[in-house]
């Protein structure tokens, strides 16, 4: 089975268009002010538009309080949810219980034992997102961990790779991790926020020869 790509953090039609075009599986939506890939609700609502039926649309959240987290899923209507902050099991499994979304939870890789302690998230989440540890951003930093962390671990619960990816490694980290989904934000960007398309199809083109 082909890999699937997430490109996360777009914010434009046009971005959209060559994520699209390349063969991305989702497209991320931030709507988390401080990060500069941050898109409006009327804004993402158009992304989501332009992405139905081709993609899944993934509508990132940080540390959402109930109105902001409401008003955003009411008003973009995503295929996925990830929750990329200090968010409860409590509210991470009452949102899966409740709404009709696939539930996914960012967690940063620092050693094995982090591994052991998500599996708190089974039954919570419909999928695992292990990145690099949270900098001054939750993500989106460019950083990447040590993927032998990952390899040949026995998963409980579906996940995907992020952290660093590029078009220069991602077929290395498919290879070392087995990843069923990539993700990548800064990896394809010309500067912060800034998606770059020829960098999305030469990401995508190396995530699916992999």
């Amino acid at each position: 089975m082909a890999v699937q790509i997430k490109i996360c953090g777009l914010s434009t039609p046009e971005t959209v268009d060559a994520a699209l075009a390349a063969g991305a599986t989702h497209i991320g939506l931030v709507h988390y002010q401080p990060s500069p890939r941050h898109v409006a609700l009327d804004l993402a609502r158009e992304l989501r538009e332009q992405a139905r039926g081709k993609a899944k649309a993934v509508l990132l959240l940080v540390n959402a309080d109930p109105e902001t987290t409401g008003r955003a899923l009411n008003a973009i209507q995503p295929d996925v949810v990830q929750f990329h902050g200090n968010e409860t099991l409590q509210w991470i499994g009452g949102i899966r219980r409740s709404l009709p979304y696939e539930v996914w939870k960012a967690v940063g890789l620092k050693d094995a034992g982090t591994l052991t302690r998500s599996e708190k998230y089974i039954g919570k989440v419909d999928r695992l997102l292990f990145d690099a540890p949270a900098k001054a951003l939750p993500g989106g930093n460019g950083t990447a961990f040590d993927w032998s962390l990952l390899s040949g671990h026995r998963h409980k619960i579906d996940w995907a790779l992020a952290g660093g990816l590029t078009a220069g490694n991602v077929a290395e980290a498919i290879r070392a991790t087995g990843a069923p989904l990539v993700d990548t934000s800064s990896g394809v960007e010309s500067a912060p926020g800034v998606k770059d398309p020829q960098r999305i199809a030469d990401f995508c083109r190396a995530a699916l020869a992999a």
